[in-house]
């Protein structure tokens, strides 16, 4: 008995290391492998949603209750790896948050997930049944890194990694294999610290891990489809879209963020390297949709479209006009 299991159990841990190798190969910086199931955050998510907290974010109740087991968004997978890749945090903050200044994630992330994916098929000589997810379906990715020990809900809401900080993407690849889970992440490393929520302009992170959306710099500027509220548009600072506050001062990034690898598609394009609030924002206020699509292809920042961007340009002309954090002269 001893020795059949001993022969079923080995190729899978071979598999695993395998797959560990392969997606640190591809350029991934955390890897961690998680059994689907039940997911223990979703009453918290339903609770936010009834909060109001998501805002115009109306894709988010939809298929809420797939959230529930992330065994439900693609039917018959059993395991997921789950991937964290770095887009930097040692860089300058500026106008634009850091994940957004280069190529978009999504088609990052999916490109090299799908690889690993084929790369699976191709180890076990059959078909592999799994999907990639980057942000993209109902699920809570974020539980499961935690699950696959990737690393603890800080309480600005981003998992932090003891060794990486929070400034990294993450995705899943939901796959029909029995994998052995790595050890969830079960410690809060945060203690009494409360650097982010102190930080926030806006006040968004209304207490330790609950975030409401409507008041984040994030959400207004890339997710709002009407005008910023006037009460928070001086809060808005020189921000054009994103914000990187809460995750500037964590700790955590202080000492362990990194800085970008020469050739990483995250780093800053032409559009936007180099470029203070002022500049970039007159830039835009005089951009045509022709000149958008050409200087943005690829890029996450195309999310807001060129109307939410003009729209956020004139806010943070209008704080540099009545003196708040731009130089007006």
């Amino acid at each position: 008995m001893g020795g059949a299991a001993a022969v079923t159990h080995a190729p899978a841990r071979a598999l695993e290391s395998s797959i560990r190798a392969q997606a640190y190969g591809l350029g991934f910086d955390l890897v961690g492998i998680a059994t689907l199931g039940s997911m223990e955050t979703a009453p918290h998510f339903e609770q936010w949603l009834e909060r109001g907290y998501a805002g115009d974010m109306h894709y988010l109740p939809r298929w809420a209750h797939k959230r529930r087991d992330s065994r439900l968004p693609y039917e018959g997978v059993r395991s997921a790896i789950v991937v964290a890749m770095s887009y930097g945090g040692r860089e300058l903050s500026g106008p634009v948050a850091r994940y957004a200044r280069g190529d978009d994630y999504h088609d990052v992330l999916d490109t090299k997930l799908r690889e690993l994916h084929a790369w699976i098929g191709a180890e076990l000589g059959r078909e592999v049944r799994g999907r990639a997810y980057v942000d993209t379906g109902p699920l809570l990715e974020r539980d499961l890194a935690r699950r696959a020990g990737l690393g603890w809900f800080g309480k600005n809401t981003n998992l932090i990694n003891p060794t990486l900080g929070s400034f990294f993407f993450l995705g899943a690849l939901l796959v029909d294999l029995e994998l052995a889970p790595d050890e969830p992440f079960a410690s809060d490393h945060c203690g009494t610290c409360t650097r982010c929520i102190d930080a926030c302009p806006t006040q968004a992170i209304v207490e330790p891990r609950v975030l409401d959306a409507t008041r984040c710099i994030s959400y207004l500027t890339i997710e709002a489809k009407g005008e910023i509220p006037l009460a928070l548009r001086e809060s808005v600072g020189e921000l054009i879209y994103g914000c990187d506050i809460c995750q500037d001062v964590c700790p955590w990034n202080e000492k362990f963020s990194r800085a970008l690898p020469a050739g990483s598609p995250f780093a800053a394009r032409e559009a936007i390297a180099g470029k203070d609030a002022r500049t970039l924002a007159r830039e835009i206020m005089e951009m045509t949709q022709e000149e958008f699509s050409e200087k943005f292809r690829r890029s996450p920042v195309k999310r807001a479209k060129l109307a939410g961007l003009k729209r956020n340009a004139a806010v943070v002309l209008g704080n540099a006009t009545a003196g708040k954090n731009v130089d007006a002269s």
